[in-house]
C-alpha cells in the first residue's frame, strides 16, 4: 500500500510539473485569433494533465492496479503536457 501511495504522490507531483509547464503556453491576449491547433494545444498543455489524473484515478478504481495505474497517470500527463506545448509553442 505505501508503494501505491508513493507512486500516486510522485504522480500528481508530475501532473503539478506538467501543468506548470503548460502555463509557459499561455501568452499575452492578442487581438487576432488563435490557429486552431494552437487553440487545442493550450488546451491540453492547461486542461490535459488533470485530465490524465483523473482517468487515471478512474482506472485504478475500476481495476485495483493502483500502482501501475499511477505510472500510467504521470506517462500520460508528460506526454500531453509535451504535445500541447508542441501544439502551441507560445
Amino acid at each position: 500500500m505505501l508503494t501505491a501511495v508513493l507512486a500516486w504522490l510522485a504522480a500528481l507531483a508530475v501532473c503539478a510539473a506538467a501543468v506548470l509547464l503548460g502555463q509557459s503556453v499561455r501568452t499575452a491576449p492578442r487581438r487576432r485569433r488563435r490557429r486552431r491547433a494552437a487553440r487545442i494545444g493550450l488546451f491540453l498543455s492547461l486542461s490535459g494533465p488533470w485530465l490524465s489524473v483523473l482517468a487515471g484515478l478512474g482506472y485504478g478504481a475500476l481495476t485495483g492496479a493502483w500502482t501501475p495505474a499511477a505510472a500510467g497517470c504521470a506517462f500520460a500527463a508528460t506526454a500531453v503536457a509535451l504535445t500541447g506545448l508542441v501544439l502551441a509553442p507560445r
